[in-house]
C-alpha cells in the first residue's frame, strides 16, 4: 500500500525516476482494485461504469509513474507511445518496465534505489 500512496503523492509528477518496485506495486494494486470493481459492476449490473470511472481517475498517476519508470531506464517518457504499436508495442513496454534501471545518475536524476536506502 505504501508504494500506491507514494505514487498518489506524486499524482502528476512526470520528472524524476521510479524504481521497479514502486511501479510494479502500483500496477499490482491497480489490477486488484480493477478486479474488485469489475465484480462489483457485474453484481449491480453497471456494465463497466465503476471500473471506467476509476481508471479515468487514476489515468494521470498511471501515466506519471510509467514515465518515471522509463526515466529510470534512461529513456524519454515518449517511449510510452510504443504502446500504440499493435501487438509488439505492449510487449515491449512490458519488457521495458520490467528491466532493471540504471544504477548511475542519468539525465533524469540520481538512482532512486540509492535515495531509498
Amino acid at each position: 500500500m505504501n508504494h500506491y500512496t507514494d505514487v498518489l503523492k506524486k499524482y502528476a509528477v512526470f520528472s524524476g525516476r521510479a524504481r521497479r518496485q514502486e511501479y510494479w506495486m502500483f500496477a499490482l494494486f491497480q489490477a486488484a482494485v480493477v478486479i474488485v470493481l469489475a465484480i462489483l459492476d457485474a453484481v449491480i449490473g453497471a456494465g463497466f461504469l465503476i471500473v471506467g470511472l476509476y481508471l479515468l481517475g487514476t489515468l494521470v498517476p498511471t501515466l506519471a509513474v510509467t514515465v518515471r519508470r522509463l526515466h529510470d531506464l534512461g529513456k524519454s517518457g515518449a517511449w510510452y507511445f510504443i504502446l500504440f504499436v499493435p501487438i509488439v508495442g505492449g510487449i515491449w513496454l512490458l519488457v521495458l518496465t520490467a528491466t532493471a534501471g540504471q544504477t548511475t545518475p542519468n539525465e533524469y536524476g540520481p538512482d532512486p534505489k540509492v535515495l531509498a536506502a
